[in-house]
C-alpha cells in the first residue's frame, strides 16, 4: 500500500480536535483568534450544505444518467450545439471535477471539441446547484445570480465558438477508457476532494480577514482593475469547489460586485486543479492553451455583465 498523503480534509479534521482540546487555552480567548474562527466556521458551514447536495448530484448523473442523453438533444451544427450544451449546464448539476471526465467521454463518443469544452466551462458554473448557493450567500441580491449566470453563459459560449473558429484537433489527446464507478465511491472521492479545497478556501479568506491591513484590501479594492485581476487570480490559486465559492466571494467585502463576479465566473473554469486534471485527460498541450485563453474570457465576460449590475 502507497503512503496516505496529509490533504486538506484532515488538517480540518486536525484543526478541530486542536480546538476541542485546546479550547479553554488562553490563545483562544484573544479577539484576532475569536474573529478567525469565527470567520472560517461561518464559510465552512454555510457552504456544506450545498457542497454535500452538489456532490450528491453530481454522483448521480456520473453514475446513473446516460451520458448518450446529451448527445441526444445536441443540434448537429456545432455553431448551434456551443450555446446548447452552455444551456444544458443550467439542468445538469456537477462540479468542475466531475466536468473533466464528462467531457473526455463526449470526446470519446464523437462530439465536437468545440461542444464537449463549452459543457466542460458550463456546467459547474451556471447549475442550479451552484446559482441557488450563490443567492442564500448574497441575500437579496439577485444581481449577483443573474450576473454569475450570464457571465458565466457567455464565457463558456465564446470560448466554444473560439474553439471551433481556431483550435486544433492536435491540440487535444484523445482521453482514455475511463473505468465506471459506484454512487457510494464517486460521492465519497468528489465529497473528499471538493470539501478538502473548500477547507483551503475557507482557511485563506479567514486570515485574509484578521491578518491583511484593512488599509491594503480597501487600496486593492479601491483600484477597479486590480481589484478584478486580484480576485481572479485568487480564485486560480484557491480552487473552491463551485457549489461553495460564492460563500468564500461574500467575505470580501470591501471589493466590488464586479471584482466579486471576476471570482465567481473564473473560479469554476479556471484553477489549479483543473489545469492538472485537463493537462492529465487531454495533454499538457491542450491545458497550455485552453486555460489561459479561458481566464481572459472569463475576466472580459465577468467586466462586461459586472457594467450592466
Amino acid at each position: 500500500m502507497g503512503e496516505r498523503r496529509i490533504g486538506p480534509v484532515e488538517v480540518l479534521a486536525a484543526l478541530l480536535v486542536a480546538g476541542v482540546l485546546l479550547r479553554g487555552h488562553e490563545i483562544f480567548q484573544a479577539p484576532i483568534v475569536q474573529t478567525w474562527a469565527a470567520v472560517f466556521v461561518s464559510i465552512v458551514l454555510q457552504a456544506l450544505p450545498f457542497l454535500t447536495l452538489g456532490v450528491a448530484l453530481s454522483a448521480v448523473i456520473a453514475v446513473y444518467v446516460s451520458r448518450d442523453v446529451l448527445t441526444k438533444v445536441l443540434p448537429r451544427r456545432p455553431v448551434l450545439a456551443v450555446p446548447a450544451a452552455a444551456a444544458a449546464g443550467v439542468v445538469l448539476p456537477g462540479c468542475e471535477c466531475g466536468s473533466v471526465p464528462v467531457a473526455g467521454a463526449l470526446l470519446r463518443k464523437g462530439i465536437a471539441p468545440s461542444v464537449a469544452l463549452t459543457f466542460l466551462l458550463a456546467a459547474p458554473a451556471v447549475n442550479p446547484i451552484v446559482l441557488v448557493a450563490t443567492a442564500v450567500a448574497f441575500p437579496g441580491q439577485p444581481g449577483m445570480v443573474l450576473g454569475r449566470a450570464a457571465a458565466s453563459l457567455l464565457a463558456a459560449t465564446v470560448m466554444g465558438w473560439l474553439w471551433l473558429r481556431r483550435g486544433r484537433t492536435d491540440w487535444i489527446r484523445m482521453p482514455e477508457h475511463s473505468h465506471d464507478h459506484g454512487f457510494l465511491s464517486q460521492a465519497r472521492h468528489d465529497f473528499l476532494h471538493a470539501g478538502g479545497f473548500l477547507v483551503v478556501g475557507a482557511l485563506v479568506a479567514a486570515t485574509l480577514n484578521v491578518l491583511v491591513p484593512g488599509r491594503w484590501l480597501q487600496f486593492v479594492a479601491d483600484e477597479p482593475w486590480l481589484a478584478v485581476l486580484a480576485l481572479a487570480g485568487l480564485a486560480v490559486v484557491l480552487s473552491i469547489c463551485s457549489e461553495a465559492d460564492a460563500f468564500v466571494a461574500a467575505s470580501f467585502t470591501q471589493f466590488s460586485t464586479t471584482a466579486k463576479l471576476a471570482f465567481l465566473v473564473v473560479g469554476p473554469m479556471v484553477d489549479l486543479k483543473l489545469f492538472a486534471m485537463q493537462a492529465g485527460m487531454f495533454g499538457r498541450r491542450f491545458a497550455v492553451r485552453f486555460a489561459p485563453a479561458t481566464f481572459v474570457v472569463a475576466v472580459v465576460s465577468a467586466l462586461a455583465v459586472g457594467a450592466l449590475l
